[in-house]
């Protein structure tokens, strides 16, 4: 068979590779083949931020786009038609260190140094993305950017001091002009297709660039193994050994990434990262706007897509519950005839769905909101940022003019082998006035509606109270007598928990 190499921008020039194992991850290339070891492995799973590391692609514009990513997750030939940055990259000509690494520096950011080159590379990506007459990111908008990477032996105030500083120091020169006219160049107007052998035998890597070959490649090929960000996937690899078999990436098809409104829908593309699918919903739904950071980190974000985490079907993919709670549907896509589900109809069991054989998520449709809705998420785990969650749930209820709940969807990831609606819980409401004894019915009827698992996360009886008291602070905050704001509410109100907290 013929194939064709991986080529990708690296420190100024062309890199092919011809020769590795399709999931091979950008982490072992950096330090194994091209000896660019001040990018650490920790985790290897996507969680501690050592091995961050910076692609640059080109947006639907033709811009240069940066984002944070875990190279320890990433496979290599993801890597095809992109820029890959790491801290090697950042020291000018003249040996002085960039403004984010003197930054760090001067406010004393590093003790053991091994967290630092992936602290620097989220710095950098930051100092790239804020606009330059904005003045300097707030305290808020540094630990956004820095909430994908841990560090241990230091506190993050300096940290988020140094994010800060660096915008002080004079600008190092960056030509974006060139690397975006390089990636012009290596941009494929055809399917990169890459053949590779590993201990299980030889497989392709197919990366499609219209949803026409895509569709046509996952109808014959239905046993491929489909690839987005790699979030989930890449653990398959990292810590369980899968064989992964053939892969087919839908990263490269920009009509799969599209973002579009209408007057009644906002329908998002099944390629659509998470960051950008999550701006989307919370412009539609500010309610969003705390699930949004909480979710994953930044750098997972960046990556994943919101196709993926509600494709794979994960109990506890925070995505699904608001997307149920809003009636969201999906557009399924098999050769070239689509057709639509609920989403809420789509999960059949522990990551059992109702995809066909040679079918795939195309992408996600989420009625606009409308006046009477009152919606709200909440997300509950042992930290703040970046963790998995122990119960996560969804409200949307509507009211008539005399309070009366009139429709009322609840749903909640981690209570169940699938994200699930509570039924019992919304008959309770609807047809009642919404007032604090409605709300004591169905957070009893929660009871019957789910008989949540004990796990290292949580305890049953634990997911259970946390299930009621969440219906119980959703009414506080939309009951029609003196709604309760969220400062009054939640502990962690914004602002409240960037000085040390990781």
């Amino acid at each position: 068979m013929t194939t064709q190499t991986i080529r990708f921008l690296q420190r100024g020039a062309v890199r092919e590779i011809g020769d590795a194992p399709a999931t091979r991850t950008v982490l072992q290339h950096l330090r194994e083949d091209a000896l660019c070891t001040g990018t650490k492995e920790g985790c290897a799973e996507g969680d501690c931020g050592a091995c961050t590391a910076v692609i640059g692609e080109l947006d639907a514009s033709g811009a240069l786009a940066l984002k944070a990513v875990n190279a320890c997750i990433q496979f290599l030939p993801t890597l095809d038609s992109r820029a890959l940055f790491t801290v090697e990259d950042l020291r000018g000509a003249d040996g002085a260190l960039h403004p984010v690494q003197q930054a760090l520096v001067d406010c004393h950011g590093s003790q053991c140094g091994f967290c630092t080159p992936g602290f620097v590379m989220s710095l950098w990506a930051l100092y790239h993305q804020h606009p330059r007459d904005a003045g300097p990111p707030s305290r808020d908008e540094i630990a956004a950017a820095l909430s994908g990477n841990l560090c241990r032996c230091t506190g993050y105030r300096p940290i988020v001091d140094a994010g800060q500083r660096m915008f002080e120091y004079p600008r190092p020169p960056f030509d974006a002009d060139a690397i975006t006219q390089q990636l012009t160049a290596l941009k494929r107007a055809q399917t990169f297709e890459y053949h590779a052998s590993d201990s299980s035998g030889p497989h392709t890597f197919h990366a499609p660039v219209t949803r026409a070959e895509f569709a046509r490649l996952r109808a014959a090929h239905p046993n491929a193994r489909l690839l987005a960000g790699s979030t989930d996937v890449g653990l398959w690899v990292t810590k369980q050994f899968r064989d992964l078999g053939d892969v087919l990436y839908i990263g490269n098809v920009d009509e799969l990434k599209t973002i579009e409104r209408d007057a009644q829908t906002l329908t998002i593309g099944a390629a659509a990262s998470l960051e950008d699918a999550y701006a989307a919903l919370a412009a539609d739904y500010p309610e969003l706007a705390e699930l949004w950071t909480r979710f994953a980190s930044r750098p997972i974000r960046n990556a994943g897509t919101l196709g993926g985490n509600v494709a794979n079907g994960s109990p506890i993919g925070d995505s699904m519950p608001a997307l149920i709670a809003l009636n969201a549907e999906l557009v399924l896509q098999k050769a070239d005839k689509t057709r639509t589900m609920r989403l809420d109809a789509f999960y059949l069991g522990y990551q059992k769905t109702a995809l066909d054989a040679g079918e795939f998520v195309a992408a996600i449709r989420v009625p606009r909101p409308v006046a009477a809705l009152r919606f709200r998420t909440y997300k509950v785990s042992k930290r703040y940022d970046q963790d998995i969650s122990a119960v996560c749930a969804a409200f949307a209820i509507r009211l008539d003019e005399s309070h009366r709940v009139t429709d009322a969807r609840i749903a909640f990831g981690g209570m169940a082998a699938t994200p699930k609606r509570a039924a019992q819980a919304e008959a309770a409401l609807i047809g009642h006035e919404w007032n604090e004894a409605t709300a004591r019915t169905a957070m009893a009827a929660l009871d019957a509606d789910f008989q949540p698992l004990t796990d290292m996360r949580a305890s049953s009886a634990y997911r259970a109270k946390v299930a009621r008291n969440v219906l119980w602070r959703f009414y506080l905050e939309t009951r029609p007598d003196a709604p309760l704001a969220l400062a009054e509410v939640n502990a962690f109100a914004y602002g409240a928990h960037v000085e040390d907290a990781p």
